[in-house]
This record gives C-alpha cells, sequence and structure tokens, in this order.
C-alpha cells in the first residue's frame, strides 16, 4: 500500500538497513529514544508545576505530550513518504525540510535555502546547549555529595571543567549502536534516581489543598520547560535511519509511542509530587530539594549525575552530524583522524561555555522555548503541510486544522517562554 500511496513503484526504502551493519533492533532504538527524553528536564517538572499549579500542570503536561508525540510522528511519517518520491533509504532532519519544500509549488521552493540553514543552526544550537546544560546538571549533583563528605566549598566551575576528559572519551565511541549498551545503563540509573526521589516525595506528603491548582501568569515558563522534557526531535531521524526495521518506529504501539507515552506519565507523576512535597521552595532540579545529609539522597545525585553523562554522547551526535557534515572535506581529508578531532573540539566548546555560564533553569527554559519551539511544533507541521498542499488536507480539511492550532501553540510558547526565559536570564545578571 505505501509503494502505491508514495508513488514508489516498487521501490523499498528499507531493504537495505536490513543487511545494515550497525542496524540497532526495535529494543536498542526504543532504549535510546527513552535515554534522549528523559533528560534533564524531567527534574525539573516540579518547577514546571510550580509555574503551572497541580491540576492545570497535569493537563497542560498531557497536552504538550500528545503534542511533542505528534510532531514527531509527522516528521518521521514525512520522511517515509519522501522516501518513495525521491528513491532514497535515509534521510536527515535538514534533508528532510529541504526536500519538502522543494517538492512544494514555485513559491514554497523559495524558501528552503532559509529553511535548511533555519534547521541547521537550530539543531546544532539546541543540542550544544543541551550538552553544555548536562554538564552543569552533572556537576552541581556532584558537588552536593562532594562538599557533604570532604566538609569544604568547591567552585562549581572547576567541577564542570573536570568533566571535560571524561565527555571526549565518552564521545570517541563511534556510532548509536555501540552506545546502546550505554543508554541501557542510563536508563537503569535515572530510574533508579527517580524511584528513590519518588520516595522522598511521599513520605512526607503535603496536604493537596496547600498547593496551588492553577497559576495562569507564569504559564509561558512552565511550557518553556515542558517542552525541553519532552522534545527530544533531533534525535528521531538519526534513530530511524539506524534501525533494522524503520516501519516499526511509527504505529499506534509503535517505537515512538512507547517511548513518548512513558516519558509523558513520568514527567507527569514527579511534576505533580515533586511541587506537592516541597510547594514554594521547589528547586530548579528536583534533587537540590533532596536531603544531602542522607545517604539516599546522596546516592540519587550520584546516580542521575551518571545517567547524565551517559546520556552526554547520544545527545552530542546530533551536534556531531551536523558540524562533520560541514567541515570533513576541509578537515584532514574527511579523515577518522579528522573525525575524532572535530569530536574533541565541539566537547571543548560546549563544556567551556558550561563552565562560562553555570547555571540551569533559565538557559534551560530559554532551549526548550526558542529551539524546540520551532523544530519540534511548528517545523514538523510545516514540512507536512507543504508536502499536503498538493494532494490535499483531508475530508472537511481536518488536517489543516490541526496544523494551525498546533502552529498556534508553537508559536505561543516561543514568544512568550522566551520572553520569560529572557527575563529570568536577566534577572541573573542584575
Amino acid at each position: 500500500m505505501a509503494n502505491i500511496e508514495y508513488g514508489g513503484k516498487g521501490f523499498d526504502p528499507f531493504a537495505e538497513n536490513l543487511v545494515m551493519e550497525n542496524a540497532m533492533t526495535d529494543c536498542q532504538t526504543l532504549t535510546h529514544l527513552l535515554k534522549a527524553a528523559l533528560g534533564t528536564g524531567i527534574l525539573s517538572m516540579p518547577i514546571a508545576f510550580l509555574y503551572s499549579g497541580l491540576i492545570l500542570g497535569i493537563f497542560t503536561t498531557a497536552l504538550t505530550g500528545i503534542i511533542c508525540t505528534h510532531c514527531a510522528y509527522v516528521l518521521v511519517k514525512s520522511a517515509h513518504r519522501l522516501y518513495y518520491m525521491e528513491q532514497k533509504s535515509k534521510m536527515t532532519f535538514v534533508e528532510v525540510s529541504v526536500t519538502a519544500f522543494m517538492r512544494g509549488p514555485p513559491w514554497v521552493q523559495s524558501f528552503s535555502f532559509s529553511i535548511k540553514m533555519l534547521v541547521l543552526v537550530g539543531l546544532f544550537l539546541t543540542y550544544f546547549g543541551t550538552c553544555s546544560v548536562y554538564t552543569v546538571i552533572i556537576a552541581k549533583n556532584l558537588q552536593q555529595v562532594i562538599e557533604h563528605w570532604t566538609g569544604q566549598t568547591y567552585n562549581e566551575r572547576v567541577l564542570i571543567g573536570s568533566l571535560l576528559i571524561p565527555c571526549i572519551l565518552l564521545t570517541w565511541i563511534p556510532n548509536l549502536k555501540k552506545l546502546a549498551p550505554i543508554s541501557m545503563v542510563a536508563n537503569l540509573f535515572v530510574g533508579l534516581g527517580l524511584g528513590i526521589t519518588c520516595y522522598y516525595l511521599l513520605i512526607e506528603i503535603q496536604p493537596i489543598e496547600d498547593r496551588k491548582f492553577f497559576r495562569i501568569h507564569t504559564l509561558p515558563s512552565f511550557f518553556a520547560i515542558t517542552i525541553f522534557a519532552l522534545e527530544a526531535i533531533g534525535v528521531m531521524m538519526p534513530l530511524e535511519n539506524s534501525m533494522r526495521t524503520p516501519p516499526h518506529f511509527l504505529g499506534c504501539c509503535g517505537i515512538l509511542s512507547q517511548g513518548m507515552c512513558g516519558v509523558t506519565i513520568l514527567c507527569i507523576l514527579i511534576g505533580f509530587l515533586g511541587y506537592l512535597r516541597y510547594g514554594e521552595g521547589t528547586a530548579e532540579t528536583i534533587t537540590l530539594n533532596l536531603p544531602v545529609d542522607e545517604l539516599p539522597a546522596q546516592f540519587v545525585n550520584l546516580l542521575i549525575a551518571m545517567a547524565m553523562f551517559c546520556t552526554f554522547g547520544l545527545q552530542f551526535t546530533v551536534c556531531l552530524e551536523i558540524t562533520w557534515n560541514g567541515v570533513k572535506d576541509y578537515v584532514l581529508n574527511g579523515s577518522l583522524l579528522g573525525n575524532y578531532v572535530v569530536r574533541t573540539l565541539l566537547v571543548i566548546a560546549a563544556v567551556g561555555l558550561a563552565v562560562a555560564v553555570p547555571s540551569i533553569a533559565p538557559f534551560m527554559g530559554l532551549i526548550g522555548a526558542f529551539c524546540f519551539s520551532i523544530l519540534g511544533l511548528i517545523m514538523p507541521i510545516l514540512i507536512e503541510t507543504v508536502l499536503d498542499l498538493e494532494s490535499g488536507f483531508g475530508k472537511f480539511n481536518w488536517i489543516l486544522y490541526k496544523n494551525i492550532f498546533i502552529l498556534g501553540f508553537g508559536v505561543f510558547a516561543l514568544i512568550f517562554g522566551s520572553k520569560s526565559a529572557l527575563e529570568d536570564i536577566m534577572k541573573l545578571y542584575e
């Protein structure tokens, strides 16, 4: 059916993946997807609920999760359509965006270069910033434990800088298939860490009536953090391209649906319990609220730090792919040595940025509001809309109306979330 629908005329774009040497199984892909989505953002969900209130937080997190999942589905589904049209077996996010616009009417084609640069720059800034945020999270969690046991105060910039060599070694792992065991370990660390965190959140649970149920004026900050927590749009195409059976990525019970459903439920659970427990004293990451003098809480800090370190390599692959494709012809003739030089320089830059600006929540909110709103919400919908311009938008134009709603949601998160995050950043330097 797919061949007929997309005009493939018998071409099977997925046959090549079946014999690909480093192709990942469904289980390995799900592991990577969970790890990509279960990043630092989930630790900030309690403060997101502080910004929205308990009841509003539940519904808006669920809505955001559904929209983010749908946009990722639209991106990969559009890529599959283009595989048949272009007789290709793989495409990057950038290639999907440009090819979709080039297949549109002439007035749409004129935007293809601008779209290419927007996606390239947006992806790089998003995941480069995410890697920097990860190093800050790791250092802050380690700092609490080290200072407790030594009784001395350590400069967080020094601790961030000390992560340079381990991060370089991690990013030298050559491909996603070899990173899969590390992602499995990271998921185990996150699971244990969140389990112990839930224990602390439940042992002294506070009355629900003591918390705000609805907060409207700080809702943009909620969306900025929540989108950051739930979005993993940059790794969707690399994961789909590396699968042995790419069609299994989609579908009601596909890899994408399974992973994002679980992540959304966890975000709601941690956000609700965290704000219910700590109220107005909720920290920018929930691990900073735990009693540092207790051994289980110290264990959580170490587990989260190790999980974030393991995830650094997965997030880094997006930055590497963009940078390497742009410079490989100029760095040692695209040799393996040149690739490792680029990997090393990128890590130095990411850790250097974290040393220069060791703050978390405001920059996390800015990345979520600006970059993820454009890449994760707006761009996939534009791609689908452009591809459907000639074929139509379904009965009663329901696809068009659906896309207008999601575009409105994305623009709201982009404008008001970015404004709120920038205001928080300016407060740091006043």
